[in-house]
């Protein structure tokens, strides 16, 4: 956490909205795509429950932690209940096995013209939905192995596996979804360029 941000939330835990609100609004977009990319049209009411579970919860973020990894670990939460909210069986999804395609087919409003953007789109909605999370934590927020640990309550050296298995899932839906095997090579091997052209696509739409 930066200084400008343990001061804003040093002041924001000790009573003052106003650094409240500052903290709020530096990431209120990455917190939006985050819900878009997974939950489309309820994207806007999910990142609102968010910052509101954040501000009943502020007494309990420590001040050493990221307050990043804190939000979007809420947000993880946030969605997962989104999704049990949705399901008849609700506590009976896993959340490492079952894909948001599985959940909620279709991502309303995102259209990708490149033939890349689409596949990888289409493909990264078909890996297990704690994947997904991770690849958009660190291609999408740019969060370290750290701070994504932090997220998701595991050691470093875990996530760093587990973005190369994230990865590898991505790619077999490629090589599954993919018109020609021309077309998959060249969005695996642009995968950095086609990830960072698809965090905009969220982001716009």
């Amino acid at each position: 956490m930066t200084p400008d941000e343990q001061s804003l939330l040093a002041a924001w835990r000790a009573g003052d909205v106003q650094a409240g609100q500052a903290l709020f609004r530096r990431h209120y977009g990455g917190l939006s795509r985050f819900f878009r990319s997974k939950a489309g049209d309820a994207a806007h009411e999910l990142t609102q429950a968010t910052f509101l579970a954040c501000v009943e919860g502020r007494a309990a973020i420590r001040a050493t932690s990221s307050f990043r990894a804190y939000l979007y670990g809420v947000a993880r939460n946030i969605l997962y209940d989104h999704y049990r909210g949705k399901s008849r069986t609700r506590e009976l999804i896993e959340f490492g096995e079952v894909s948001c395609e599985d959940l909620s087919p279709g991502l309303a409003g995102v259209h990708a013209r490149e033939q890349e953007l689409e596949l990888l789109l289409r493909a990264m909605r078909r890996i297990p939905v704690n994947a997904q999370i991770l690849l958009e934590l660190y291609y999408w927020e740019r969060m370290t192995a750290r701070e994504i640990g932090e997220v998701l309550g595991v050691p470093e050296g875990t996530v760093r596996t587990r973005i190369r298995d994230a990865k590898q899932h991505v790619e077999a839906q490629i090589a599954r979804l993919a018109r020609s095997p021309e077309l998959a090579e060249s969005t695996v091997m642009g995968f950095d360029t086609w990830a960072e052209r698809l965090r905009q696509l969220v982001a716009r739409d």
